[in-house]
């Protein structure tokens, strides 16, 4: 009997790839350092079994149909937005996420990204590095306070949730929206549900969580992005497309955002050229999730979901009703 094949559309850690090989698969991994083109990515899928792809590849109907045998898409994240889930459930394909595990890692760094923001880490950095400290001066980059502010969580999901919690410790107000009332959440926190617009008007430091939808495609755009209270700090660990980039550039343009600290942008990988010559942002390369612990575990749940269904199971971690 001809080994099933597990295409992973790049290099994951060896901790998933170790439970592939135990359960005998053929694995099949991409070891270019940028995405799969789509024309390779067509060729490779044709003969999977199964796929672990990457946010980066666009599973639409097109790579489904080439895709004969395959019976599983275990997505290495917690997003599936790159997937056509209902075509895959048409076709009898499960399609699985990697939920829970990088809550904390995304957490951490959304708090790093407002912190570094509202305090000016990066400048301030660059300063030191290029000899421009000459000692202490009293109006040498000022920035802003974050302790007993109003924090503003826009999705309070997992991660939306592990960042307020966080905000316990800098005594801050913290407002949430959401399509449901979090009773746990606003019982551990003091945390109050609150309407979108009164939330942007109030909040001085805004963090986004929230799934990228139709609905939520441009949640952030130019027709309200002048709504956020002026002095604000924008953060985005969530998708890109959530914030309409070409709106958020003159929001800090001209100063109605005091600033922003992006993990994610609407076009990624390319990003709005204008940002790169902005100092009230700061800017890095969707490392959400980027610790050792983290990526480890999305390897192994990865990992399972397949084994589990190519050993006639069902998946652990399937995104519909199995």
């Amino acid at each position: 009997m001809a080994q099933l094949k597990v295409l992973i559309t790049r290099k994951i850690p060896e901790a998933g790839r170790e439970i592939l090989k135990e359960a005998g698969f053929l694995i099949e991994i991409y070891n270019g350092d940028r995405p799969l083109s789509r024309k390779t990515f067509l060729q490779k899928i044709a003969s999977a079994d199964a796929v672990i792809p990457m946010l980066s590849e666009q599973i639409d109907r097109e790579v489904i149909d080439q895709a004969a045998n395959l019976k599983v898409i275990a997505n290495y994240a917690v997003g599936y937005n790159n997937i056509d889930v209902d075509y895959a459930r048409s076709k009898h394909i499960y399609v699985t996420n990697t939920p829970d595990v990088l809550t904390e890692a995304t957490a951490d760094l959304t708090w790093a990204l407002m912190l570094s923001a509202a305090k000016r880490i990066p400048e301030s950095d660059q300063y030191v590095r290029q000899g421009k400290f000459k000692g202490w001066e009293p109006l040498l980059m000022l920035g802003d306070d974050v302790s007993g502010k109003t924090l503003g969580i826009i999705g309070a999901g997992r991660i939306g949730q592990a960042v307020g919690q966080r905000a316990i410790g800098f005594n801050m107000n913290i407002l949430y929206h959401s399509p449901s009332k979090k009773k746990s959440f606003e019982k551990k926190t003091g945390a109050q549900k609150s309407g979108f617009e009164e939330l942007l008007k109030t909040s001085d430091f805004i963090s986004i969580h929230c799934p990228l939808t139709e609905k939520t495609r441009h949640l952030i755009s130019s027709k309200n992005i002048f709504k956020i209270k002026r002095g604000a700090f924008l953060i985005n660990t969530s998708r890109g497309a959530v914030v309409e980039e070409s709106a958020l550039v003159m929001a800090l343009a001209n100063g109605h955002l005091a600033g922003a600290g992006l993990d994610v942008y609407e076009f990624e990988p390319e990003i709005h050229p204008k940002l790169f010559s902005l100092q009230n942002v700061v800017l890095l390369p969707h490392i959400g999730s980027a610790t050792k612990e983290t990526r480890s575990a999305m390897a192994r749940i990865a990992a399972n979901n397949v084994k589990a269904v190519l050993s006639g199971n069902k998946p652990l971690h399937s995104v519909y009703p199995v």
